[in-house]
């Protein structure tokens, strides 16, 4: 069990080192336009504090975290050139090596914040209907 353990734990840093990667890509001068979009609402979907689908819900609560967040992340740094890939991991590095803790993106968690505002205002119209 211990080993399981172990790979989790390389696997959640690494993962976390991956949406830094991102953050810096999304910034970088070099990564293509559609990366670059890519990488940073990835980014800002994996640094806000509230989730799409909450993690209360049974199953599904943390499948954008178990699932679709690593499918994505995989995605984009295959979008992303090598090179600028290899800068922004250093920038990352960097980053955790001054003991920054992650960023928060904020304007994402509005941007989640709304569309769960307009799924209930909707629900809440279709059901009064």
């Amino acid at each position: 069990m211990t080993a399981l353990w172990q790979r989790l734990q390389r696997w959640a840093k690494a993962l976390r080192n991956d949406v830094m990667t991102l953050w810096f890509a999304g910034r970088h001068p070099d990564t293509p336009l559609a990366a670059k979009l890519f990488a940073l609402a990835l980014a800002a979907y994996a640094l806000s504090p509230i989730d799409l689908i909450p993690d209360f819900i049974p199953v599904i609560g943390y499948l954008d975290e178990i699932v679709l967040l690593p499918i994505g992340i995989w995605l984009c740094l295959k979008m992303i050139p090598d090179a600028v890939l290899a800068d922004c991991r250093v920038r990352t590095e960097k980053w955790f090596e001054a003991r920054r803790g992650k960023p928060r993106s904020w304007i994402a968690a509005g941007v989640i914040a709304a569309v769960w505002v307009a799924v209930i205002w909707g629900g809440w119209v279709l059901y009064r209907g």
